[in-house]
């Protein structure tokens, strides 16, 4: 019985109740919880839905919880039900119960964890979105493995994701960065307002190969070339960097497009629709101080120039008219500013604002060695890039510690910590559990120890054996919590301080492939059935982070 399905069954049981005592079936929850207590005296699994109810249907929440008490008491699997203090209930499951657990996860393998709570939900979620005129740096690589598990946990919980990156390829920007690479071809030093590090003189050089005689041609010439050809080879770097680091998009948005296209003036449009669009000095303005922005916004200049801010109207319209319930932007560290007129772009077009958009904000990444802060890049100038950070610890130490830590918060890297093979290191932790009981299964199969079709669940009564499966049983609904609050790094936790110690305390205490010429008993095939459970929920806990489970370390 996993928690979801007691929590079913405590819901049940007071259904049963209500219908006894003729309360208003009404005040029911469509859904509750349990939750394991912490002091393991208290019992398996605690409720508070006594608690809950009492005051609502005008019964005592401890007499309420009485009558609960006996009502679970009498169903299967559940070996006692206590009262505490005001009206929680504490209650106890038969072994055999609890032991199902690890049939539950080895069977749905792969999907075990997986839920519907946000089936038919379609969401863009947007993240990166580096200007195509640079590597992409650290900042960037945080967002990088945040987004993308967030990506994977979203889809794990029912909803229909969609990736995107948006390609910053208008603006001045683009000028700075062709000025920059045609100040390189022809030897000159970089444009005060440009771009400065190794690679712009790598890329105009490639652009050079193709074509020699660019560098002599005027600027007015060369320039667009050197945009084109420098965006092209750009992004094509941008992308094989995230490809390397394991990052999926499933569309690469180009914002020109938006100004090309007429998307900018069809957003007006569509605004001036709702009422929010007004005219004063010769431009066209968004009235978003109608909700709550910190003053209106302009759209398009006197000078008929469209504003970035304008580009940001359409992208979003762009997204709800694709066909996007929610439009998910995870942005930097500077970016706060961008929540609230974002939120005002959504009201504006009449849409939700605390439910048809949403803004994460992350904070920054400090990268260093020994204590010391890792020097900048060369190639780069002054940034450190995802490829020399890729080089340094490798892709699995890189997203697993960028994503293990609330994007709330500040992070600092130590390259040496993250790449050690200690259990100090929480990477590494993780990871050689799932190594570990790789290695427990090939002992078993050498020794013909095979799991078969079916155990004794009552057989797995070892206090140890109880703690792992119980953490087992938690994984949908850490899956779930993490999917609600966007937060990545929930999985991360449970991994370390739940799945992966409570599996090292099991092995040390339960013996689970038979010593020597000793025969395999019905405990040693109830354990390996654990193992198994368990391997599948670090595969799988992993894979929502887009780290690997190695089989050997």
């Amino acid at each position: 019985m996993t928690p979801a399905n007691l929590a079913d069954t405590v819901l049940s049981a007071a259904r049963a109740v209500f219908e006894t005592r003729g309360l208003d079936l009404a005040a029911l929850p469509a859904t509750t919880a349990v939750e394991r207590p912490r002091n393991p005296e208290h019992g398996d699994y605690a409720s508070t839905l006594a608690l809950q109810l009492g005051k609502k249907v005008g019964v005592a929440p401890r007499e309420l919880a009485a009558a609960l008490a006996e009502e679970l008491g009498s169903r299967d699997g559940i070996k006692a039900v206590e009262i505490a203090g005001p009206g929680f209930l504490n209650i106890r499951l038969d072994a055999a119960v609890t032991g199902t657990i690890a049939r539950t996860v080895v069977e749905a393998g792969p999907a075990y964890g997986r839920n519907e709570q946000l089936a038919g939900e379609r969401i863009n979620l947007e993240f990166v979105s580096a200007n195509p005129t640079g590597p992409i740096h650290l900042g960037h690589t945080r967002w990088a493995a945040v987004g993308d598990s967030l990506r994977r946990i979203l889809a794990a919980a029912g909803a229909e994701v969609t990736s995107e990156y948006y390609i910053n390829d208008a603006g001045a920007q683009v000028e700075r960065f062709a000025r920059s690479l045609y100040a390189a071809a022809n030897g000159h030093p970089a444009p005060e307002d440009g771009y400065g590090g190794d690679y712009i003189g790598e890329i105009a050089q490639r652009i050079l190969s193709d074509d020699p005689e660019l560098a002599g041609q005027p600027a007015e010439t060369a320039l667009p070339v050197f945009w084109s050809r420098g965006y092209e080879l750009m992004l094509t770097e941008i992308r094989e960097s995230l490809q390397r680091f394991g990052v999926h998009f499933d569309v690469w948005f180009s914002e020109k497009t938006l100004h090309d296209g007429g998307a900018v003036e069809h957003a007006i449009e569509e605004l001036r629709k709702q009422g929010h669009i007004f005219e004063e000095g010769g431009a066209i303005w968004l009235r978003t101080t109608d909700f709550t922005d910190d003053k209106d916004r302009v759209l398009i200049r006197s000078n008929g120039e469209k504003t970035y801010f304008a580009a940001d109207a359409a992208y979003y319209i762009n997204k709800r008219e694709r066909g996007f319930d929610r439009c998910v932007y995870l942005l930097g560290a500077d970016h706060h500013g961008y929540i609230g007129r974002l939120k005002a772009i959504a009201a504006c077009a009449g849409d939700d604002p605390e439910k048809n958009i949403e803004i994460l904000i992350g904070q920054l990444v400090n990268l260093v060695r020994a204590g010391q802060p890792v020097r900048l890049s060369k190639r780069a100038g002054n940034i450190i890039t995802l490829d020399e950070l890729l080089e340094a610890v490798g892709a699995d130490a890189a997203r697993y510690s960028l994503a293990r830590s609330s994007t709330d918060s500040m992070l600092t890297l130590d390259i040496e910590e993250i790449t050690k093979h200690s259990s100090d290191n929480p990477v590494f932790y993780v990871q050689y559990a799932h190594a570990r009981i790789c290695s427990i299964l090939r002992n078993a199969d050498d020794k013909g120890m095979s799991r078969g079709d079916t155990y004794d669940p009552a057989l797995l009564s070892h206090e140890r054996e109880n703690n792992l499966l119980k953490t087992l049983g938690q994984f949908p609904a850490v899956v779930a919590t993490a999917a609600e609050l966007r937060e990545p790094h929930r999985i991360a936790v449970y991994l370390e301080e739940r799945v992966a110690t409570d599996f090292h305390r099991f092995f040390d205490a339960c013996q689970v492939v038979p010593k020597g010429e000793d025969p395999v008993t019905d405990v040693n095939v109830a354990r390996r059935w654990l193992v198994e459970a368990t391997r599948t929920v670090i595969a799988n806990g992993l894979d929502l982070l887009g780290v690997s489970a190695p089989e050997r370390m």
